[in-house]
């Protein structure tokens, strides 16, 4: 049987944290598919494409290594139909604390209500990047500090690039 799983995210930046959470979800997927949330109401950093190349530099090698395969998308509407659309049967879902775990657990019911047949998934952030937010992240870049110790080489490349034109 094979297991597709889908792991949600703004990744705004893609962050340590994040690459911490594809590694876990390679473990029990076959097929991973990174879906990028894209919200009329919210102005990102990066646009889409800018992520969606992101998280394909900086996954392909750790799903090639698993030998998992991996997608990147795009949705706009709610997980659940994005996980059918592509046949993901498991949604990924990380978990720094009991903050995460309250407002996850919450999503998880109403999801598991509009969708039977999607399992939510929660795997613990490993204690080294628990503190990591893309929103900390972003502001420490745009404050001009060093993000290096927070995201991979190329992703604080493109911070300094991005927030050096601001």
């Amino acid at each position: 049987m094979t297991r597709t799983a889908l792991y949600p995210g703004s990744f705004d930046p893609v962050t340590n944290g994040h690459l911490d959470m594809v590694r876990a979800a390679c473990r029990i997927a076959d097929t991973l598919v990174l879906a990028i949330g894209v919200q009329a109401a919210k102005v990102p950093m990066f646009t889409a494409d800018e992520r969606a190349a992101m998280l394909k530099e900086e996954c392909t090698a750790i799903a090639k290594a698993a030998k998992v395969e991996i997608k990147v998308i795009t949705f706009d509407n709610l997980v659940v139909e994005a996980a059918r659309k592509n046949g993901a049967t498991l949604l990924i879902k990380g978990l720094r604390d009991g903050t995460d775990l309250d407002y996850e657990m919450q999503m998880a019911g109403m999801n598991g209500t509009m969708a039977p047949d999607v399992q939510t998934v929660f795997l613990p952030a490993s204690p080294e990047v628990r503190h990591i937010t893309a929103t900390l992240v972003r502001q420490i870049a745009a404050m001009g500090g060093d993000v290096t110790p927070f995201v991979p080489a190329r992703v604080a490349k493109r911070l300094k690039d991005k927030t050096s034109r601001r």
